[in-house]
This record gives structure tokens, sequence and C-alpha cells, in this order.
């Protein structure tokens, strides 16, 4: 069965399900995020609880813009993450964590080389976005969810931008949803629970040296711009050790650390 066919529905998900400590299946949903905050909350649902659906209304994806789908043409899942002894200051991994698992689940069907993660948390290939995440801490905040769309079956004319692209414009056919989300989910859960047993250390847990080799963003000129709409331009020279992106300026001449931004890639 291909990703996007009427039978998702039915589908049980069971090697998903190895992966996940509660694991729902919605038909529909506004918002995974928000039904998942919203669940979290209320039932206190375990450390790496998971909600998925194949139709969202009303997701929202990074600097309040909206991202919906055609039922069946997108993955939309969410993962609740309750870390132990991690602080607040190292919370800004999980969106790159996250980013890095979902490069790693589509670079498991396409060519790795064409697949690249674009700071903090979108997926490129060939320089088109396929996949997006947004993450969200709990009103307690003692747990972060960490919402990630995946395109799967649109065509060109079908997608929300014009710089995107979907699992089947790569020839992607032939996979269920159980298929597509068991990459992700592997590679999440053994990236965070490494980075939580290395005591949020992302050199030391390796998620530094990850990020950087899957990295489209780390070594090449950008422009950065700011929630508060300000912009500026420079050399993408790293990450610092709260995941931060570090910008090198000519001028005037120096590094600046950006915690949330737009990222845009220029011509090199």
């Amino acid at each position: 069965m291909s990703v996007g066919g009427s039978n998702l529905k039915a589908m049980e998900l069971s090697a998903s399900k190895e992966f996940a400590s509660k694991l729902e299946y919605l038909p529909e949903i506004g918002s995974t995020n928000t039904y998942l905050l919203e669940a979290a909350q209320a039932m206190a649902w375990p450390d790496f609880s998971v909600v998925l659906t194949d139709n969202q209304t009303a997701g929202r994806g990074r600097m309040d813009r909206t991202w919906v789908a055609q039922p069946g043409k997108a993955l939309a899942v969410s993962v609740l993450l309750r870390p132990r002894a991690v602080s607040l200051e190292q919370y800004g991994w999980f969106p790159l964590l996250a980013g890095l698992a979902m490069r790693n689940a589509v670079a498991s069907l396409i060519d790795p080389e064409q697949v690249k993660l674009k700071w903090p948390n979108d997926v490129l290939v060939n320089g088109e976005k396929i996949s997006g995440v947004l993450s969200e801490l709990s009103p307690d905040g003692k747990s972060v969810v960490v919402g990630a769309g995946l395109n799967l079956t649109q065509s060109k004319e079908e997608l929300p931008i014009v710089n995107a692209t979907s699992l089947k414009l790569h020839g992607v056919t032939g996979f269920g949803l159980d298929d597509i989300l068991v990459r992700y989910l592997a590679s999440l859960k053994r990236l965070y629970e490494s980075f939580v047993d290395s005591e949020a250390d992302a050199s030391s847990s390796g998620l530094l040296d990850e990020v950087l080799a899957a990295s489209g963003t780390v070594g090449r000129e950008v422009q950065v711009i700011l929630p508060d709409e300000t912009s500026f331009v420079g050399h993408a020279a790293g990450l610092d050790p709260q995941g931060r992106l570090l910008v090198a300026m000519t001028n005037p001449t120096e590094i600046r650390a950006v915690a949330a931004g737009d990222i845009q890639h220029l011509r090199q």
C-alpha cells in the first residue's frame, strides 16, 4: 500500500508502536500539537507519547504560519518529551533533534546526499522543503511537544509553497504510513535518549556531530530574519552549546548567536 492510500486509517501501526510509550491515531484533528499538549496536562501522558494524523485541518508552523494539507496527503505527528534533569536552556536542542530525526527518516528513502537539515528544523531535499518541525513548551515548563509535518503524496500543484516537495515527487511509492512513521520515531528515540542520558550534553552524546554532518546551513552564507522582522547577513559558522546558530558578520565584525529566526540560504 502506498502512502496516502485510502486504507491508512485502518492501519495498526504495529512497527511504530514499538517505539512509543503511548500512540494514538486521529482520523482528523485541528492540530496534533494542541491536542497532545492538552491531553498531556489533563491525563498525565508518559514520556514519548505519540499522536498522529494524515488529516490535520489547522496545523501551525514556526513564526505563526499555518500548515494544512489535503486528507491523506501529509503526515502530522507530535511527540511528548518529558526529559529528566534537563535545564530549560538546553531545550533549544529538541527542535534540532527532531529535525535531524526526520532528516534521517527521509534520507532512508531518498539519496542521503540530497537531504539536508536547515537550521533549526526544516528538512530540505535538493533545497526544497519536505518537512518542518514546531516545538512547544507545556504550560508547567516541564515537558515539550515536538510536532513534525512531512509531505507525502502531494503533486507540485498541491504544495502550499513554491519551494516545497513531497516523497511522491522523489519516486517514493509503495510505503504505508507505519513504514514512514517508524523511521522517524526510531531515530528520534535514539537521539533523545542519548541526549538525556548524557545530561543534555550535545557534544558528548554525539548529537552535535550528527547535526553538523546533516546540516545544509552551517558553512554557508545566510540571511537571518529575527522575530521582530529585523534581519542581517553573515556566515553560518557553527552551533553553540545551547544549539543556537553562530553567525559571523563582517560589518560590524562580530559573531551573533541566533536562538530563533527565519534562515534564508543565500546563493553560493
